[in-house]
Protein backbone atom coordinates (compact mmCIF):
# COMPACT_ATOMS: atom_id res chain seq x y z
CA UNK A 1 0.00 0.00 0.00
CA UNK A 2 1.45 3.26 -1.07
CA UNK A 3 2.14 5.68 1.64
CA UNK A 4 1.75 9.42 1.30
CA UNK A 5 3.68 11.83 3.46
CA UNK A 6 2.98 15.63 4.22
CA UNK A 7 5.42 17.76 6.63
CA UNK A 8 3.80 21.00 7.91
CA UNK A 9 1.12 20.78 9.60
CA UNK A 10 -0.57 24.27 8.53
CA UNK A 11 -3.30 24.61 5.81
CA UNK A 12 -1.40 23.85 3.00
CA UNK A 13 -0.66 20.08 4.98
CA UNK A 14 -4.11 20.02 6.07
CA UNK A 15 -5.68 20.94 2.70
CA UNK A 16 -3.33 18.44 1.16
CA UNK A 17 -4.07 15.16 3.22
CA UNK A 18 -7.95 16.45 3.46
CA UNK A 19 -8.37 16.37 -0.43
CA UNK A 20 -6.23 13.09 -1.00
CA UNK A 21 -9.00 11.69 0.88
CA UNK A 22 -11.41 12.92 -1.18
CA UNK A 23 -10.19 12.51 -3.78
CA UNK A 24 -10.11 8.98 -3.34
CA UNK A 25 -6.67 7.84 -2.15
CA UNK A 26 -6.64 5.21 0.03
CA UNK A 27 -3.36 4.27 0.87
CA UNK A 28 -1.23 5.37 4.13
CA UNK A 29 -1.56 9.59 4.84
CA UNK A 30 0.70 11.00 7.01
CA UNK A 31 0.80 14.36 7.97
CA UNK A 32 3.39 15.69 10.60
CA UNK A 33 3.73 19.09 12.28
CA UNK A 34 5.95 20.71 15.07
CA UNK A 35 3.45 22.01 17.04
CA UNK A 36 1.57 20.50 19.56
CA UNK A 37 -1.99 21.54 18.09
CA UNK A 38 -3.81 19.93 15.48
CA UNK A 39 -3.04 22.70 11.62
CA UNK A 40 -5.57 25.83 12.37
CA UNK A 41 -5.83 29.12 11.34
CA UNK A 42 -3.42 32.00 11.18
CA UNK A 43 -4.84 35.30 10.55
CA UNK A 44 -7.24 35.41 13.43
CA UNK A 45 -4.31 34.65 15.41
CA UNK A 46 -3.34 38.10 15.62
CA UNK A 47 -7.24 39.68 15.77
CA UNK A 48 -9.71 37.42 16.93
CA UNK A 49 -7.82 35.19 18.80
CA UNK A 50 -5.28 37.89 20.76
CA UNK A 51 -8.59 40.16 21.38
CA UNK A 52 -9.99 37.21 23.52
CA UNK A 53 -13.18 37.19 20.59
CA UNK A 54 -11.97 33.66 19.43
CA UNK A 55 -11.17 30.48 21.68
CA UNK A 56 -8.37 28.37 20.68
CA UNK A 57 -10.27 25.48 19.94
CA UNK A 58 -12.26 27.89 16.96
CA UNK A 59 -8.92 28.18 15.62
CA UNK A 60 -8.56 24.52 15.04
CA UNK A 61 -9.73 23.75 10.47
CA UNK A 62 -10.76 20.34 11.86
CA UNK A 63 -11.46 18.77 15.14
CA UNK A 64 -8.54 16.08 15.72
CA UNK A 65 -11.37 13.16 15.57
CA UNK A 66 -11.65 14.61 11.65
CA UNK A 67 -8.15 13.13 10.88
CA UNK A 68 -9.20 9.62 12.67
CA UNK A 69 -12.12 9.79 11.07
CA UNK A 70 -10.25 9.54 7.52
CA UNK A 71 -7.26 7.33 8.46
CA UNK A 72 -4.42 9.61 8.23
CA UNK A 73 -2.07 9.35 10.59
CA UNK A 74 -1.40 12.42 12.54
CA UNK A 75 1.74 13.36 13.97
CA UNK A 76 2.06 16.21 15.99
CA UNK A 77 5.13 18.18 18.23
CA UNK A 78 6.91 16.19 15.83
CA UNK A 79 10.15 17.38 13.91
CA UNK A 80 11.57 15.99 10.75
CA UNK A 81 15.27 15.78 10.69
CA UNK A 82 16.64 14.93 7.49
CA UNK A 83 15.22 13.97 4.04
CA UNK A 84 16.71 11.28 1.63
CA UNK A 85 15.34 11.37 -1.56
CA UNK A 86 17.83 8.24 -2.92
CA UNK A 87 15.91 6.32 -0.50
CA UNK A 88 12.08 7.93 0.29
CA UNK A 89 12.70 8.41 3.40
CA UNK A 90 12.58 10.81 6.50
CA UNK A 91 14.22 10.82 9.80
CA UNK A 92 12.05 11.71 12.80
CA UNK A 93 15.67 11.76 15.44
CA UNK A 94 15.72 8.08 15.22
CA UNK A 95 12.52 7.16 13.78
CA UNK A 96 12.82 6.24 10.18
CA UNK A 97 9.87 6.44 7.90
CA UNK A 98 9.36 5.83 4.52
CA UNK A 99 7.76 7.70 1.57
CA UNK A 100 5.96 6.71 -1.74
CA UNK A 101 5.76 10.65 -2.24
CA UNK A 102 6.34 13.42 -0.20
CA UNK A 103 4.88 16.55 0.15
CA UNK A 104 6.96 19.89 1.87
CA UNK A 105 4.32 22.43 3.31
CA UNK A 106 6.81 23.51 5.16
CA UNK A 107 5.43 27.31 5.37
CA UNK A 108 7.31 30.28 6.88
CA UNK A 109 9.88 32.00 9.35
CA UNK A 110 9.06 34.87 10.84
CA UNK A 111 12.37 37.44 10.55
CA UNK A 112 13.54 38.20 14.10
CA UNK A 113 16.03 40.78 15.48
CA UNK A 114 19.39 40.01 15.91
CA UNK A 115 20.75 39.44 19.41
CA UNK A 116 23.24 42.17 19.07
CA UNK A 117 20.35 45.05 18.98
CA UNK A 118 18.43 43.12 21.59
CA UNK A 119 16.07 40.82 19.73
CA UNK A 120 16.60 38.05 22.60
CA UNK A 121 15.07 40.60 24.99
CA UNK A 122 12.43 39.15 27.38
CA UNK A 123 8.86 40.77 25.87
CA UNK A 124 10.13 40.96 22.11
CA UNK A 125 7.37 38.80 20.04
CA UNK A 126 6.67 37.19 16.71
CA UNK A 127 3.32 36.84 15.63
CA UNK A 128 3.24 33.81 13.40
CA UNK A 129 2.40 30.49 15.72
CA UNK A 130 -0.41 29.86 18.58
CA UNK A 131 2.79 30.16 21.16
CA UNK A 132 3.66 33.21 20.25
CA UNK A 133 0.60 34.60 20.66
CA UNK A 134 -0.42 33.05 23.89
CA UNK A 135 3.21 34.46 25.28
CA UNK A 136 2.46 38.07 23.71
CA UNK A 137 -1.20 38.26 25.69
CA UNK A 138 -0.38 38.77 28.94
CA UNK A 139 1.28 42.26 27.67
CA UNK A 140 -1.52 43.48 25.86
CA UNK A 141 -3.10 45.43 28.36
CA UNK A 142 -4.72 48.63 29.26
CA UNK A 143 -2.08 51.65 29.02
CA UNK A 144 1.23 49.65 28.86
CA UNK A 145 3.35 50.67 25.69
CA UNK A 146 4.04 48.74 22.73
CA UNK A 147 6.46 49.39 20.07
CA UNK A 148 5.42 47.76 16.25
CA UNK A 149 8.54 47.18 14.38
CA UNK A 150 7.61 47.16 10.56
CA UNK A 151 4.77 48.66 8.56
CA UNK A 152 3.52 45.86 6.10
CA UNK A 153 0.07 44.28 7.24
CA UNK A 154 1.54 41.79 10.20
CA UNK A 155 2.85 45.16 11.99
CA UNK A 156 -0.26 46.93 11.34
CA UNK A 157 -2.58 44.62 12.62
CA UNK A 158 -0.77 43.88 15.16
CA UNK A 159 -1.04 47.89 15.77
CA UNK A 160 -4.62 47.60 15.72
CA UNK A 161 -5.10 44.91 18.19
CA UNK A 162 -2.84 46.87 20.69
CA UNK A 163 -4.65 50.22 20.43
CA UNK A 164 -8.06 48.24 20.39
CA UNK A 165 -7.21 46.81 23.94
CA UNK A 166 -6.19 50.31 24.74
CA UNK A 167 -2.15 50.51 24.60
CA UNK A 168 0.06 52.97 24.13
CA UNK A 169 0.63 52.57 20.21
CA UNK A 170 4.14 53.77 18.55
CA UNK A 171 4.44 52.00 15.11
CA UNK A 172 8.36 52.30 13.35
CA UNK A 173 8.79 51.98 9.52
CA UNK A 174 12.25 52.74 8.27
CA UNK A 175 10.96 52.73 4.31
CA UNK A 176 9.83 56.43 3.75
CA UNK A 177 6.24 54.91 4.03
CA UNK A 178 4.18 52.05 5.43
CA UNK A 179 3.06 49.23 3.27
CA UNK A 180 5.43 50.86 0.45
CA UNK A 181 6.78 47.07 -0.89
CA UNK A 182 3.63 45.89 -1.48
CA UNK A 183 1.04 49.21 -1.86
CA UNK A 184 0.24 52.35 -3.69
CA UNK A 185 0.82 55.77 -2.03
CA UNK A 186 -2.99 55.61 -1.92
CA UNK A 187 -3.45 52.79 -0.04
CA UNK A 188 -0.75 53.57 2.61
CA UNK A 189 -2.13 57.29 3.15
CA UNK A 190 -5.45 55.60 3.79
CA UNK A 191 -4.16 53.35 6.36
CA UNK A 192 -1.86 55.52 7.81
CA UNK A 193 -4.77 58.52 8.71
CA UNK A 194 -7.12 55.46 9.92
CA UNK A 195 -3.86 54.80 12.58
CA UNK A 196 -3.51 57.77 13.30
CA UNK A 197 -7.29 58.58 13.77
CA UNK A 198 -7.04 56.11 16.65
CA UNK A 199 -4.00 56.96 18.58
CA UNK A 200 -1.09 55.41 16.47
CA UNK A 201 2.06 57.00 16.49
CA UNK A 202 3.38 56.19 13.21
CA UNK A 203 6.85 57.40 12.45
CA UNK A 204 8.26 56.88 9.08
CA UNK A 205 11.41 56.62 7.38
CA UNK A 206 13.01 55.78 10.70
CA UNK A 207 14.67 52.77 11.66
CA UNK A 208 15.85 50.91 14.65
CA UNK A 209 18.87 51.26 16.24
CA UNK A 210 18.63 49.20 18.97
CA UNK A 211 16.15 48.25 21.81
CA UNK A 212 17.09 49.03 25.40
CA UNK A 213 16.97 47.23 28.50
CA UNK A 214 18.88 44.57 30.36
CA UNK A 215 16.97 41.13 30.39
CA UNK A 216 13.17 42.55 29.72
CA UNK A 217 12.78 45.63 27.16
CA UNK A 218 12.35 48.87 28.25
CA UNK A 219 12.18 50.71 25.13
CA UNK A 220 14.10 51.54 21.94
CA UNK A 221 16.51 53.73 19.92
CA UNK A 222 15.83 55.17 17.10
CA UNK A 223 17.97 55.67 14.10
CA UNK A 224 17.11 59.61 14.31
CA UNK A 225 18.46 59.64 18.29
CA UNK A 226 15.36 59.76 19.41
CA UNK A 227 14.51 57.30 22.45
CA UNK A 228 10.76 55.65 22.85
CA UNK A 229 9.43 53.56 26.19
CA UNK A 230 8.12 50.09 25.79
CA UNK A 231 6.76 47.34 27.64
CA UNK A 232 6.39 45.30 24.93
CA UNK A 233 7.91 44.95 21.21
CA UNK A 234 5.92 43.36 18.34
CA UNK A 235 8.46 42.62 15.20
CA UNK A 236 6.41 41.98 12.17
CA UNK A 237 9.29 42.57 9.74
CA UNK A 238 8.15 39.72 6.70
CA UNK A 239 8.92 36.06 6.99
CA UNK A 240 11.47 33.71 5.16
CA UNK A 241 10.07 30.32 3.26
CA UNK A 242 11.33 27.47 5.77
CA UNK A 243 13.25 25.45 3.30
CA UNK A 244 16.48 23.82 5.75
CA UNK A 245 14.55 20.40 5.41
CA UNK A 246 15.05 20.75 1.34
CA UNK A 247 17.73 22.74 1.34
CA UNK A 248 20.01 20.17 3.51
CA UNK A 249 17.99 17.15 1.03
CA UNK A 250 19.82 18.55 -2.36
CA UNK A 251 16.85 19.79 -3.42
CA UNK A 252 16.57 22.88 -5.82
CA UNK A 253 15.87 26.26 -4.02
CA UNK A 254 14.87 30.15 -5.55
CA UNK A 255 12.83 32.12 -3.35
CA UNK A 256 11.81 29.11 -2.08
CA UNK A 257 11.49 25.45 -2.74
CA UNK A 258 11.60 25.42 -6.59
CA UNK A 259 8.49 23.63 -8.00
CA UNK A 260 7.38 23.08 -11.82
CA UNK A 261 3.19 24.61 -12.37
CA UNK A 262 2.67 21.29 -11.30
CA UNK A 263 4.50 21.41 -7.74
CA UNK A 264 6.89 18.94 -8.52
CA UNK A 265 10.36 19.70 -7.03
CA UNK A 266 13.48 19.25 -8.43
CA UNK A 267 13.67 15.24 -6.10
CA UNK A 268 11.63 12.42 -7.63
CA UNK A 269 8.38 12.14 -6.22
CA UNK A 270 8.84 15.41 -3.88
CA UNK A 271 6.50 17.99 -4.21
CA UNK A 272 5.59 21.47 -2.63
CA UNK A 273 3.01 24.15 -1.54
CA UNK A 274 2.27 26.69 0.52
CA UNK A 275 4.26 29.66 1.45
CA UNK A 276 7.68 27.65 0.62
CA UNK A 277 6.97 26.91 -2.68
CA UNK A 278 8.32 28.89 -5.73
CA UNK A 279 5.99 28.14 -9.06
CA UNK A 280 5.78 29.65 -12.78
CA UNK A 281 3.07 32.77 -12.98
CA UNK A 282 2.57 34.14 -16.22
CA UNK A 283 6.31 34.48 -17.42
CA UNK A 284 8.09 34.85 -14.23
CA UNK A 285 8.34 32.81 -10.80
CA UNK A 286 6.65 34.19 -7.98
CA UNK A 287 6.25 32.97 -3.81
CA UNK A 288 2.34 33.67 -2.58
CA UNK A 289 2.23 34.07 1.08
CA UNK A 290 -1.60 33.49 1.49
CA UNK A 291 -4.38 31.43 2.89
CA UNK A 292 -5.77 30.94 -0.22
CA UNK A 293 -2.76 29.85 -2.15
CA UNK A 294 -1.87 27.41 0.52
CA UNK A 295 -5.55 26.06 -0.10
CA UNK A 296 -5.54 26.12 -3.68
CA UNK A 297 -1.57 25.32 -4.54
CA UNK A 298 -2.20 22.11 -1.86
CA UNK A 299 -5.21 20.65 -3.68
CA UNK A 300 -3.83 20.30 -7.11
CA UNK A 301 -0.84 19.15 -5.70
CA UNK A 302 -2.83 16.44 -3.83
CA UNK A 303 -4.27 15.58 -7.42
CA UNK A 304 -0.99 15.66 -8.97
CA UNK A 305 0.68 12.85 -6.27
CA UNK A 306 -2.03 10.73 -7.81
CA UNK A 307 -0.90 10.85 -10.61
CA UNK A 308 -2.96 14.00 -12.10
CA UNK A 309 -1.03 16.59 -14.52
CA UNK A 310 -3.12 19.39 -13.50
CA UNK A 311 -1.08 22.87 -13.45
CA UNK A 312 -1.49 24.94 -10.71
CA UNK A 313 -3.33 28.59 -11.74
CA UNK A 314 -2.99 31.22 -9.33
CA UNK A 315 -5.52 33.88 -8.61
CA UNK A 316 -3.59 35.96 -6.15
CA UNK A 317 -5.97 37.15 -3.44
CA UNK A 318 -5.49 38.65 0.15
CA UNK A 319 -7.12 40.49 3.20
CA UNK A 320 -6.54 42.19 6.14
CA UNK A 321 -8.68 43.30 8.77
CA UNK A 322 -7.65 46.53 10.79
CA UNK A 323 -10.53 48.25 13.40
CA UNK A 324 -13.96 48.60 11.18
CA UNK A 325 -11.59 48.22 7.85
CA UNK A 326 -11.44 45.42 5.90
CA UNK A 327 -9.36 45.30 3.36
CA UNK A 328 -9.34 42.78 0.62
CA UNK A 329 -6.69 42.71 -2.32
CA UNK A 330 -7.00 40.49 -5.93
CA UNK A 331 -4.51 40.57 -8.17
CA UNK A 332 -0.54 41.36 -8.00
CA UNK A 333 0.17 45.23 -8.48
CA UNK A 334 3.69 44.78 -10.39
CA UNK A 335 4.31 46.95 -12.83
CA UNK A 336 0.97 49.24 -11.99
CA UNK A 337 1.93 52.66 -14.07
CA UNK A 338 -1.63 54.37 -12.60
CA UNK A 339 -4.01 53.80 -9.70
CA UNK A 340 -7.89 54.94 -9.95
CA UNK A 341 -9.58 55.85 -6.95
CA UNK A 342 -13.25 54.31 -6.67
CA UNK A 343 -15.08 56.42 -3.93
CA UNK A 344 -18.49 54.46 -2.61
CA UNK A 345 -21.21 54.93 0.05
CA UNK A 346 -20.22 55.20 4.02
CA UNK A 347 -16.54 55.59 3.51
CA UNK A 348 -16.25 52.91 1.10
CA UNK A 349 -12.98 53.24 -0.99
CA UNK A 350 -11.13 51.10 -3.32
CA UNK A 351 -7.66 51.88 -5.66
CA UNK A 352 -7.76 50.34 -9.09
CA UNK A 353 -4.14 49.89 -10.29
CA UNK A 354 -3.29 49.91 -14.29
CA UNK A 355 -0.61 48.96 -16.15
CA UNK A 356 -1.74 50.75 -19.39
CA UNK A 357 -5.00 50.00 -20.11
CA UNK A 358 -4.95 47.03 -18.07
CA UNK A 359 -6.39 45.86 -14.73
CA UNK A 360 -4.04 44.26 -13.17
CA UNK A 361 -5.25 44.55 -9.25
CA UNK A 362 -7.20 46.12 -6.45
CA UNK A 363 -7.10 47.13 -3.07
CA UNK A 364 -10.83 47.27 -1.72
CA UNK A 365 -11.69 49.04 1.90
CA UNK A 366 -15.00 48.23 2.99
CA UNK A 367 -16.04 48.11 -1.04
CA UNK A 368 -16.93 44.19 -1.27
CA UNK A 369 -18.75 45.09 -4.74
CA UNK A 370 -15.98 46.69 -6.33
CA UNK A 371 -12.98 44.30 -5.26
CA UNK A 372 -15.77 41.12 -6.15
CA UNK A 373 -15.96 43.08 -10.21
CA UNK A 374 -12.56 43.59 -9.77
CA UNK A 375 -11.42 40.44 -8.76
CA UNK A 376 -13.94 38.58 -11.73
CA UNK A 377 -12.03 40.54 -14.06
CA UNK A 378 -8.37 40.08 -13.41
CA UNK A 379 -9.04 36.82 -13.05
CA UNK A 380 -11.08 36.62 -16.43
CA UNK A 381 -8.04 38.64 -18.16
CA UNK A 382 -10.09 40.82 -18.84
CA UNK A 383 -10.03 45.13 -18.05
CA UNK A 384 -12.14 48.09 -17.55
CA UNK A 385 -11.01 51.67 -18.92
CA UNK A 386 -10.45 54.16 -15.77
CA UNK A 387 -13.23 56.47 -16.62
CA UNK A 388 -15.45 52.84 -15.89
CA UNK A 389 -13.93 52.25 -12.25
CA UNK A 390 -16.41 54.85 -10.99
CA UNK A 391 -19.13 53.58 -12.43
CA UNK A 392 -22.18 54.09 -9.89
CA UNK A 393 -22.74 50.36 -7.93
CA UNK A 394 -25.91 49.78 -9.50
CA UNK A 395 -24.24 49.42 -12.64
CA UNK A 396 -20.67 47.75 -11.60
CA UNK A 397 -21.67 44.65 -12.04
CA UNK A 398 -22.82 45.45 -16.01
CA UNK A 399 -18.82 45.64 -16.83
CA UNK A 400 -18.70 41.50 -16.71
CA UNK A 401 -20.89 40.99 -19.08
CA UNK A 402 -19.06 42.57 -21.75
Amino acid sequence: MAHFIVVGGGQAGASLVAKLRNSGFEGEITLIGEEPVPPYERPPLSKAYLLGEMAQERLYLRPAQFYDDLNITLRLNTRVTAIDTEARTISLGDEVLSYDKLALCTGSHPRRLPAAIGGDLENVFVVRTLADVDAMEPQVRQGAKALIIGGGYIGLEAAAVAAKKGMQVTLVEMAERILQRVAAKETSDHFRELHRSHGVDIREGVGLERLLGEDKVSGARLTDGSEIAADMVVVGVGIVPATELAEAAGIALDNGIRTDAQGRTSAPDVFAAGDCASFPYRGERIRLESVPNAIDQAEVVAQNMMGGAVDYVATPWFWSDQYDCKLQIAGLNKGYDHVETRHGEDGRKSFWYFHGDQLVAVDAMNDARGYMVAKRLIEAGKSVTRDEVHTPDAELKALLKR
